[in-house]
């Protein structure tokens, strides 16, 4: 995967489009068009306390997600990416697609470091997700970040 290459495209989208939900649905869509063997890309907005299902490409999906549970959860409570090789081991996670075997989370912050939403990435293939995937979709969470400038929680 060129992740420079997908950071870019996501950089022209930017410049195309400052408002973030727009932004998202279109960084979304070209997740799923780039990324192979996965079955959801999206984002989760933190908003009312909890994250709330934004912009995503796959099957219908959980619409609010406390910080207590699931990858996403954990990832917005320890504001840290978090790659799950398998998460049926992963403590509380939530399947809102049974089809999901992998998960990678990447939380997205403000410029005071606090999470204002997550990036999920789920694939049906057990360990689907490496090192280098996660290095360079935190290169793109960071040009979504970017454009999420008075984001309110």
């Amino acid at each position: 995967m060129d992740y420079g290459m997908l950071c870019a495209q996501a950089k022209s989208l930017a410049e195309a489009e400052g408002w973030y939900v727009a932004l998202m649905a279109n960084a979304s869509a070209l997740l799923w068009d780039s990324l192979p063997d996965i079955n959801w890309a999206g984002f989760y907005i933190v908003r009312n306390g909890a994250l709330t299902l934004g912009p995503f490409q796959g099957k219908t999906a959980c619409i609010h997600i406390p910080k207590e549970k699931g990858v996403c959860g954990a990832a917005w409570r320890e504001n840290k990416t978090l790659l799950v090789p398998d998460v049926h081991a992963f403590p509380g996670h939530i399947a809102c697609d049974c089809a999901s075997n992998a998960e990678i989370v990447v939380p997205l912050r403000d410029e005071k470091g606090e999470v204002k939403a997550v990036l999920d990435i789920d694939s049906p293939t057990l360990n689907r997700f490496t090192e280098t995937d996660k290095k360079g979709l935190e290169e793109f969470a960071r040009v979504i970040e970017r454009a999420m400038k008075g984001l309110e929680a």
